[in-house]
C-alpha cells in the first residue's frame, strides 16, 4: 500500500502560499489566557501542523465549499463557557425525549431517539470496530449524532470533545466529570466489582482495578437518566440482565459510572502526542492506540471508556449510552485528524488494510449509507458534508 506523494507540487503550492500577500495563516483563535488549562504538546502540534494542512487544501479540488475558515470549529469541554455547555446538555436531554426511529416492534429497548444511537452501536458493533472502520465509521457516527442534536433540538453548537490529558490527575473534579448542572454528570456511588480485564496483557496491566465508583450517578444533569437497551457485555456483575439474549429488550436501569484514575494515568498528554509522532502508518497508528501489551500501555482508546467505565460505559456493546462516549471518541477523531495532518499528501488517503473502494458504511436508522474512502477527510468528505475542524 502506497501512497503517492506528489512531492514537486507540495512545495510548489507551499512557496505560493508564503508569497502571497494577501494569504493570511489560519489560526485556531483559542483563548490566549491559558484559563482554564494551558495548551499541551498536542494543542501545540495542531496549530503547528495547520500550514501544512492548508497548503495541502489550497490544491484540493474537492473540499466542495468547505475551507478551514468557514468550517465547523468543535471545542473541547473546558474551553466552552457555562451558558454553551448548558446548551448542550439541554440538546442530549431533548434528544432522550424524542420518539425512536427505529422498529419498537423489533427492538422493544429503543425508548427515544438516544437510544436510535445506541442500538445502532449495539448491533454494528463487529462492524464499527472492524479494523479498517473503527475511524472512519465512528467518524461519520459522531456528525450524525452532532446533526441530530442540532437538526432535532435545535443545538447551535457542535459536539464537543475531551482532551484526556486535561482530566487524566483528577478526572472526578474535573468540569466535565464534578456533578454540577454544567457538568455531564458526577460518579457513581462505590459499589464494589472486580474491575475490568484486559485481553493480552500480563499481569498487573490484566486487569483495570476499580476506583471509587461504579454505581448510580446521583448528581448533575443526568442523575435520573434510565439506560433500557443491553447490557452486552457488563464488566459489572450486579448490573441487571436483558430480558433478551440479545440485549435488545427494556431493561430500565440507572446510569452507572466509575469515574476510573487508575485507568485515566495513561490519558496523559506525552502519550498522546507519542502516538501521533511515533506512528509512520495508518495501522500502527490505529495499533497503537488499541494498545500496547509489550509496553503496559493500555492504549488511549481503551482507557478513555474505562475512565468513564461502569453501565453502559464500560460495555463495549452499549457505552453511547453514557453521554460522555461522543466526547472520547471526538477526542479518537480529533487525534486521528492532527496524525493526517502531519503528511497530509500521504495520510488522507489510507485507511487500515485498505479496504476495497467500493467498501461502505451504513448506520440503519442514524445516517445515510455512505462510502467508507469519502469518510477520510473533516474537510469536504461525505459528499460536502463533513466540514468541520478542531479547534
Amino acid at each position: 500500500m502506497v501512497a503517492a506523494t506528489f512531492a514537486f507540487l507540495l512545495s510548489a503550492s507551499l512557496i505560493a502560499v508564503s508569497a502571497s500577500p494577501t494569504k493570511t495563516p489560519f489560526s485556531l483563535n483559542r483563548r490566549s489566557d491559558g484559563f482554564p488549562y494551558p495548551l499541551d504538546d498536542v494543542d501545540k502540534l495542531e496549530e503547528a501542523s495547520l500550514a501544512k494542512y492548508e497548503a495541502y487544501l489550497a490544491k484540493k479540488n474537492d473540499t466542495h465549499g468547505c475551507t478551514l475558515e468557514n468550517a465547523s470549529k468543535r471545542q473541547e469541554w473546558h474551553d466552552m463557557t457555562i451558558p454553551q455547555r448548558e446548551e448542550y446538555i439541554r440538546a442530549v436531554l431533548c434528544l432522550q425525549s424524542l420518539p425512536p426511529k427505529a422498529d419498537k416492534a423489533k427492538y422493544p429497548g429503543v425508548m427515544n431517539r438516544y437510544d436510535d444511537f445506541v442500538l445502532t452501536h449495539e448491533t454494528q458493533a463487529m462492524h464499527l470496530h472492524s479494523t479498517p472502520h473503527l475511524f472512519p465509521a465512528h467518524r461519520v457516527y459522531i456528525w450524525a449524532y452532532e446533526k441530530a442534536l442540532r437538526d432535532e433540538c435545535g443545538y447551535t453548537g457542535w459536539q464537543p470533545y475531551w482532551n484526556w490529558g486535561r482530566t487524566a490527575s483528577d478526572p472526578i473534579n474535573s468540569p466535565l466529570f464534578n456533578g454540577n448542572m454544567s457538568s455531564m454528570g458526577g460518579n457513581g456511588k462505590k459499589s464494589e466489582y472486580p474491575g475490568v480485564p484486559t485481553m493480552a496483557f500480563k499481569p498487573p496491566f490484566d486487569m483495570i482495578p476499580s476506583d471509587l465508583g461504579g454505581g448510580c450517578v446521583t448528581e448533575g444533569p443526568f442523575k435520573n437518566m434510565t439506560i433500557s437497551l443491553g447490557p452486552i457485555g457488563r464488566i459489572i456483575p450486579d448490573v441487571p440482565a436483558n430480558p433478551r439474549a440479545d440485549g435488545f429488550g427494556a431493561n430500565p436501569r440507572c446510569l452507572r459510572r466509575d469515574v476510573n484514575r487508575h485507568a485515566s494515568a495513561v490519558l496523559y498528554a506525552n502519550y498522546t502526542y507519542a502516538l501521533i509522532k511515533e506512528a509512520n502508518t495508518i495501522d500502527l497508528f490505529q495499533k497503537n492506540m488499541l494498545g500496547m501489551p509489550e509496553k503496559n500501555d493500555w492504549g488511549v482508546h481503551m482507557a478513555g471508556h474505562y475512565t468513564i467505565g461502569g453501565d453502559p460505559g464500560g460495555d463495549f456493546y452499549s457505552s453511547p449510552g453514557d453521554p460522555i462516549f461522543w466526547f472520547h471518541h471526538g477526542m479518537v477523531d480529533r487525534i486521528w485528524w492532527i496524525w493526517q495532518m502531519q503528511d497530509p499528501e500521504n495520510r488522507m488517503n489510507v485507511l487500515p488494510e485498505s479496504p476495497a473502494k467500493d467498501d461502505f458504511v451504513d448506520l440503519n436508522w442514524t445516517a445515510k449509507r455512505a462510502d467508507t474512502w469519502d469518510l477520510v477527510d473533516s474537510i469536504g468528505g461525505m459528499g460536502g458534508e463533513f466540514c468541520y475542524i478542531y479547534v
